[in-house]
């Protein structure tokens, strides 16, 4: 086993499904771990929340990294607070395998009232009508355990109906176009205006033994119309994409991605391209909507 490196990365907790995706995309990076907890005598006497724990398989240059990326998250609508410090310090690891030492800080995660997000390495018998989503955590955005994804996951559980034609806008991963195909959707489609995470989504569908469409592309290229659209994209992305979020629906479309103080962003465009507030739902600090068109 070769040498690698370890990155500690100071965050904001909240964001750090977004981070950890940014250093897979960005760095030479094999896996990260959110947090570490210690426990005595059932109580929680340690905790490295708020330092992501990065694995590089080489040297980067991790300070234009942090520069970089902060004024992108910035320019997006996050603030120094919301992003945290993003202090770092790196240290040089020998002969241990970081490969699988960050897989032993994943479990399966429960979503909704029957859907279970299995990382690919886990063997899990499942329960009576349990819905089971096979997962290589890491690779992509959407690994099923941040609030954001289990909003989309638990709406979709809740209203999306058999025969449905569904779209993922930041597919990300692909997990919400595999729970919808999972749930009966009749067709899947999932884009992203990243191209490097199509190839993920595409492999997790084949391991989920899904049939569902995905490609490089973004929302306002649009032509088709969808019954049901999800949409977990930062609150100022939502805002600009809005009109074209309706122009593609005739049904429902569920927006996540939302920190709550920042929802007021997101519904001043959903007012602006007249679609009616159906449900809003929270877990933690986050935010999500589920609208429609105004009949």
């Amino acid at each position: 086993m070769s040498d690698y490196y370890e990155l500690n990365l100071k965050i904001n907790p909240d964001i750090q499904d977004i981070v950890s995706e940014l250093c897979f995309e960005k760095l030479p990076c094999q896996g990260v771990i959110l947090a570490e907890e210690a426990y005595k005598d059932l109580e929680l006497v340690s905790t490295t929340e708020g330092t992501l724990k990065v694995f590089l398989t080489d040297l980067c240059d991790v300070e234009k990294f942090v520069k970089e990326q902060r004024e992108i998250l910035k320019s997006r609508g996050l603030t120094d607070n919301e992003l945290g410090s993003w202090e770092f310090s790196i240290f040089k690891k020998e002969n241990q395998d970081w490969s699988k030492k960050w897989k032993e800080h994943w479990d399966v995660t429960h979503v909704g009232q029957k859907i279970a997000v299995v990382p690919d390495w886990i063997e899990y018998k499942p329960k009576k009508n349990e819905v089971i989503i096979k997962l290589e955590p890491g690779s992509a955005f959407g690994t099923g355990t941040h609030p954001t994804t289990q909003l989309c996951m638990i709406a979709i559980e809740k209203y999306l109906k058999s025969g449905d034609r569904f779209a993922d806008i930041g597919t990300g991963s692909g997990i919400l176009a595999i729970c919808a195909s999972k749930f009966g959707a009749k067709s899947v489609y999932g884009c992203d205006n990243d191209k490097d995470v199509i190839d993920v989504a595409r492999q997790n569908a084949l391991k989920n033994n899904c049939n569902c469409t995905f490609e490089h592309n973004t929302a306002d290229k649009i032509s088709v119309k969808y019954d049901f659209v999800t949409a977990n994209i930062l609150h100022n992305v939502l805002a600009e994409i809005m009109p074209d979020l309706a122009k593609i629906s005739n049904g429902l479309i569920v927006l996540s991605g939302i920190l709550d103080e920042k929802k007021h962003v997101v519904l001043d465009a959903i007012d602006r391209c007249d679609l009616e507030l159906l449900e809003e739902n929270h877990i933690n600090q986050w935010t999500s909507f589920i609208v429609r068109a105004k009949k």
